[in-house]
C-alpha cells in the first residue's frame, strides 16, 4: 500500500473516530478545544501564541524520578489557528530542558480529529527533526486512548522507528492504566480525556462504574523516612535536623559520586529503589555497596526531597520564588538571601546541608557535567512545587533559575544565619 494510500486511510479513520465519539458524547461534531489558561504563562513567553493552549506541559514525575511532558491533542486549535511549526519548535523548546537527563511522554490521543490534525509531512518532520540526544533519554511513551488511526500511523512509521525506540511505546486503553506507572494525580488531565475515558468504560460494561471508596490514610510506620514530615523525622530521630536518608545518601555520594558523570541525571532499577525505600521505612539499614550502582543513592535523595508533605522550600515561598525573574540581575541573589532567611529554622538547616553538598557536586563539574544549572534542573521541582498539582512549564524557568543561584552562591546566601545543631557535609 503506497504511502498515500495509509494517509487517505488514516484520514477515514479519523472520521470513524469523530462520529463515534459525536455519538457517545451525544453531541455535535464540532470541535472546541478544551481551555487550558496558564495564569502564570507571560505573554512574552518566546512561544506564547502556541503555549497559551496547554497541548504541552510539564506534569510532576513517573514512579522512577523522571520528568512527566505530556501532549494533549484536545487542546489543539484548528489547524488554521496554529502554527503547526512553531509547535514543533515549541516542543523542541520544551523538551531541550530535560533532554540531559531521562524523562517520560504522555500521549493523549483523544481529540485529534481531521481539523486539527498536523499533516502526514509534520509528523515524518517531526520523528526525523527529534534525533539522537532526544530520543536516546527518553525511557517511556505512553499513548493513551488509541484507535486504528495510531496503528496505520505505525505502519507509515515503522521503517523509521527503530527497534530500540519501538520497544519504549505503551499502549494504555484507560486512564486508569497510568497509575501503574506514574503519579496521576500530577497529570492535570483535560476534561475532555476523562469524560471520554468515562464514556469507553461505561461502553464496555454498559453501565458506569460504581464509585471506588478510597480507603482512610495509614498512620506513618515508627520507622518511616519517606512521606513524612521534618518535625516527624526529627522527633523519632532523638532530636537530629538533617534526616538520615539525606545524611546517608549525601555521605555516600561525597565519597564515591562528586566525579560521576551525569551524578543525578540518570535513573536507576526501579525494583531496587522499592527495596532500599521499603528498608529505609522500616528502619532496616542500607549499605549502597550492595547494589553496586551509584546512581541508586542519588536517585533515593531525589525521592526523599519529592515526597516530603511540604517541599522543603515551603508553600508559602512558592510566589515569591516565581518572582525572581522579574528582579534585576544585580539584586537577585540578594533576593534569593531574603527568602532563605525567612525560612522555618528546620527547613533552612535542612536546605543549607542540601545545597552545601550540591555545591560541592558543581564544583567537580569538569569531570561530572553537573554545573550550577544542570543540577537546578534536576532539583528545582524537588524543592519547591504549588500547593495544588504540579509546576506549570512556565513556572519553571524561575524554579530553576532561583535554585541554581541558591547552588552557585552557597556562601552568600547562607552565610549570615546559622542555627544551634546544624551540621554539613
Amino acid at each position: 500500500m503506497s504511502e498515500i494510500d495509509f494517509e487517505e486511510l488514516a484520514e477515514i479513520e479519523l472520521q470513524k473516530d469523530e462520529a463515534e465519539h459525536a455519538i457517545m458524547e451525544k453531541r455535535k461534531t464540532s470541535f472546541t478545544p478544551a481551555a487550558c489558561e496558564d495564569t502564570e504563562l507571560s505573554i512574552n513567553h518566546p512561544y506564547y501564541d502556541v503555549a497559551r493552549h496547554g497541548i504541552v506541559q510539564l506534569a510532576g514525575d513517573d514512579n522512577s524520578g523522571r520528568r512527566v511532558i505530556t501532549f494533549s491533542c484536545c487542546r489543539m486549535p484548528p489547524s488554521h489557528q496554529l502554527n503547526h511549526s512553531r509547535l514543533l519548535e515549541y516542543l523542541r523548546y520544551t523538551l531541550d530542558q530535560y533532554v540531559e537527563n531521562d524523562y517520560t511522554l504522555v500521549y493523549f490521543h483523544f481529540g485529534l480529529n481531521s481539523r486539527n490534525k498536523p499533516s502526514l509531512n509534520w509528523l515524518q518532520r517531526a520523528y526525523k527533526e527529534f534525533d539522537r540526544k532526544y530520543k536516546k533519554n527518553l525511557k517511556a511513551l505512553y499513548v493513551v486512548h488509541p484507535t486504528n488511526f495510531i496503528k496505520i500511523l505505525w505502519n507509515i512509521f515503522k521503517p523509521l522507528i527503530s527497534h530500540k525506540f519501538g520497544k519504549k511505546i505503551t499502549y494504555l486503553n484507560y486512564l486508569s492504566d497510568l497509575r501503574e506507572h506514574l503519579k496521576y494525580d500530577q497529570l492535570n488531565i483535560p476534561e475532555d480525556v476523562i469524560r471520554h475515558d468515562q464514556n469507553l468504560r461505561d461502553k464496555q460494561k454498559g453501565r458506569p462504574p460504581p464509585s471506588a471508596k478510597v480507603p482512610p490514610p495509614r498512620p506513618p510506620l515508627p520507622t518511616q523516612q519517606f512521606g513524612v514530615s521534618l518535625q516527624y523525622l526529627k522527633d523519632k530521630n532523638k532530636g537530629q535536623l538533617v534526616p538520615p536518608v539525606m545524611k546517608q545518601t549525601v555521605s555516600y555520594l561525597k565519597s564515591k559520586g562528586l566525579r560521576v558523570e551525569g551524578l543525578f541525571r540518570r535513573s536507576a532499577s526501579i525494583q531496587t529503589i522499592k527495596e532500599v525505600h521499603k528498608l529505609y521505612n522500616q528502619g532496616k539499614p542500607v549499605n549502597f555497596d550492595d547494589y553496586g550502582d551509584i546512581h541508586i543513592p542519588a536517585v533515593i535523595l531525589k525521592t526523599f526531597l519529592r515526597e516530603l508533605p511540604q517541599p522543603l522550600l515551603t508553600f508559602e515561598s512558592y510566589d515569591q520564588i516565581l518572582g525572581i525573574t522579574g528582579v534585576e540581575s544585580s539584586l537577585r541573589v540578594t533576593s534569593c538571601k531574603q527568602v532563605i532567611q525567612g525560612l522555618p529554622e528546620h527547613n533552612y538547616v535542612v536546605l543549607k546541608y542540601l545545597i552545601c553538598f550540591l555545591h560541592m557536586v558543581s564544583q567537580e563539574s569538569i569531570y561530572n557535567k553537573m554545573t550550577g544549572s544542570n543540577l537546578a534542573c534536576v532539583f528545582g521541582l524537588n524543592l519547591i512545587w504549588p500547593p495544588k498539582g504540579a509546576s506549570s512549564l512556565s513556572a519553571l524557568n524561575p524554579l530553576n533559575l532561583f535554585t541554581e543561584l541558591l547552588i552557585d552562591f552557597y556562601s552568600k546566601i547562607f552565610s549570615s544565619r546559622t542555627v544551634p545543631g546544624e551540621i554539613l557535609p
